[in-house]
């Protein structure tokens, strides 16, 4: 602008550095006290965040020195006052090239002539509007606390890594030849789905009516459909093997809780009492199963396995020479995988296991076929001593804090975000009549969602506070701060409407977004509340003059930084690959309130810098008039 009013390019520079040191300064250092509040947040989030919130503080610092001093020099060095050439008589070919070149240049600033008329001509319309201006902007922060209460809540946003694993949950007394089948019939199921490239699974270990299932998809290149997509397509599929149930959910880059089961979320019951807690468990998996806005619902509570009980007459063995011990050790012979041996060689060891073959044990009827000898060498069978019964048995009773514990697991169906599923789990557990002496409470992923849910207004104000404070001691005024926080309805306004439009949740990543628009946006008040004061303070400007001149002075920088900012945040909104749902409401939430925020600050800024000021004068007056005297002179 100085240059191209004459000033020399070195003299221009200095001036122009004078004239927005201290805006660049006050737009830092805002910014910089945006993240003390992510600096200071606790638990595990707060740990994610520390190093994001230090790497950009120490980058801002860096960028304000540089704008501070290599700025200026580039300016004065590089920068020469543009004239548009005359058209010779004869045109050269070098000379249509550089036209040619020049065009698209010429085409933006033309634009952007037209649009900073039309601006200053509704500007003057606005201003002469105050009360509806100030009535959009009231209008403005009602609909961000409406927004930000409708808007589907998340926690991280579900990623498409093209790993599954799914866990397999068969009937409780299966055997583990019978679950082995069943784990091959999954297999060969997931085979046959077009995006599948690699099936594994083993069975085995700590549950004997359990498996894991591992399937990598192909590339999300190669492939038509999302990892969710897959995993509903092959639900219908898998729910044809009879007697067992494969849950599948997506392998998540970040995962909080270390307890693993057989969906992604989990809530769980505890009690004093296990009867108790047994009773109501079912009722609560069938009320939650019914639930539209969960899916896969299952539990770890294995209560049903069989068990077979034997009741001998001791009178009956006392007479036939057969003792208790001999009884236990023909069960514990045949049924027991006893060790009696450990045959050596040179490299390795081997160890004799003995038991009855397999189709020997897989039925408690085989126990009426069980033998045992006696004291006087008689060969007895155990069903002349003892009668069996059966029975359920419990296979594994789960502890949490001391107390039984008993946890369901779910998955989201699509469409559905973590915030509606919570609460429609408060609402049927409510709904149940469940009594005091069982307590439910989500945990993992589910638990911290909900702990960063309750802190994210606590944050956001936080933010607000620190950035009021920091603009308080640069400005030394409790007024002109309030006027630059004015700008942040409008941009989370933006970034919400954006995040429900293109159908992504509030999540972690979509809240750092709107922190970022808080030091981002309050630019553009910053830029025009700074000049507009020195109007006042060096040329004795009235307020609504000097704000005039420096909305339409500051109008070009505005849209140059905006649209720079915009474009920076682009790449992340539409971003594609490995990993790119994490970073798109970050992208999309600083887009969102970029678009928005910078159509209504250009208004609401100037009005309500105005109203301020008058505020301001007003309660001057008011203690002067209250506290100093007629004829009383401060010094």
């Amino acid at each position: 602008r100085h240059i191209e009013a004459g000033v020399p390019p070195l003299q221009a520079a200095l001036q122009g550095a004078k004239e927005v040191s201290f805006t660049v300064v006050s737009m830092s250092l805002s910014l910089i006290a945006v993240f003390v509040p992510l600096l200071l947040m606790g638990g595990l989030v707060g740990r994610m965040f520390q190093e994001f919130a230090v790497v950009l503080s120490v980058a801002v610092m860096v960028s304000l020195l540089i704008s501070l001093t290599t700025t200026p020099m580039m300016c004065a060095r590089l920068l020469k006052k543009s004239t548009r050439p005359t058209e010779p008589e004869i045109p050269s070919p070098q000379y249509w090239f550089q036209r040619w070149m020049k065009a698209p240049l010429n085409g933006v600033r033309d634009r952007l002539d037209r649009l900073h008329l039309h601006y200053e001509r509704s500007l003057v319309w606005a201003v002469a509007h105050k009360r509806w201006i100030m009535l959009m902007l009231f209008a403005t922060i009602v609909l961000n606390v409406y927004l930000y209460i409708i808007v589907p809540k998340g926690f991280f946003p579900q990623q498409d890594t093209g790993r599954l694993i799914g866990q397999v949950q068969a009937d409780q007394s299966i055997s583990f030849q019978a679950m082995r089948s069943k784990l091959a019939e999954f297999i060969a199921l997931c085979k046959t789905d077009p995006d599948a490239e690699n099936v594994i699974g083993f069975t085995g270990g700590s549950a004997r009516n359990t498996a894991l299932v591992f399937m990598t998809l192909r590339p999300p290149g190669e492939r038509t459909v999302s990892s969710d997509a897959v995993i509903a397509r092959l639900r219908r599929k898998l729910s044809q093997v009879a007697g067992a149930n494969l849950y599948f959910q997506v392998v998540q880059d970040l995962r909080f809780g270390g307890r693993l089961g057989n969906a992604q979320y989990q809530y769980t019951l505890q009690g004093n009492d296990l009867e108790q807690l047994r009773l109501w468990a079912p009722k609560i998996l069938a009320a939650l199963s019914k639930l539209p806005e969960l899916t896969d619902v299952n539990t770890d509570q294995q209560d049903k396995g069989l068990d077979a009980y034997l009741t001998y007459d001791r009178d009956t063995a006392g007479r036939l020479g057969i003792s208790a011990s001999a009884i236990d050790l023909a069960l514990n012979d045949l049924y027991g995988q006893r060790i009696i041996s450990n045959i050596y060689n040179p490299l390795n060891q081997y160890r004799v296991v003995m038991e009855a073959a397999p189709p020997f044990w897989q039925s408690s009827a085989m126990l009426d076929q069980t033998y045992v000898s006696g004291t006087n060498g008689a060969i007895v069978p155990i069903s002349a001593v003892a009668h069996f019964a059966s029975g359920n048995a419990a296979l594994s009773v789960n502890h949490q804090g001391q107390f039984p514990a008993t946890t369901i697991t779910f998955n989201l169906p699509p469409g559905v975000s973590l915030g509606q599923a919570t609460q429609a789990i408060d609402r049927a557990f409510l709904q149940l009549g469940v009594p005091a002496s069982i307590q439910g409470g989500f945990q993992g992923t589910a638990k911290v969602f909900r702990s960063s849910l309750s802190s994210q207004p606590l944050l956001i104000m936080a933010a607000l506070l620190a950035v009021y404070i920091v603009l308080g001691i640069l400005y030394e005024s409790l007024v002109h701060p309030l006027t630059i926080l004015s700008t942040l309805p409008s941009a989370g306004v933006g970034a919400l409407l954006a995040l429900m439009a293109t159908g992504v949740e509030f999540s972690l990543m979509a809240l750092i977004g709107v922190i970022l628009l808080i030091g981002i946006v309050k630019k553009n008040a910053i830029m025009m509340i700074d000049f507009a004061l020195q109007a006042e303070r060096q040329n004795g400007i009235p307020p609504e003059a000097a704000i005039l001149q420096a909305c339409k002075l500051r109008f070009r920088p505005i849209m140059m930084t905006t649209l720079a900012a915009m474009l920076g945040a682009l790449p992340l909104a539409v971003g594609w690959g490995v990993g790119s749902e994490l970073r798109r409401p970050l992208g999309i939430s600083i887009v969102g309130g970029l678009a928005v925020s910078q159509i209504l600050t250009l208004y609401t800024t100037p009005v309500v810098y105005i109203y301020m000021d008058r505020f301001r004068t007003a309660m001057l007056s008011r203690f002067r008039s209250l506290f100093l005297r007629p004829g009383h002179e401060t010094r």
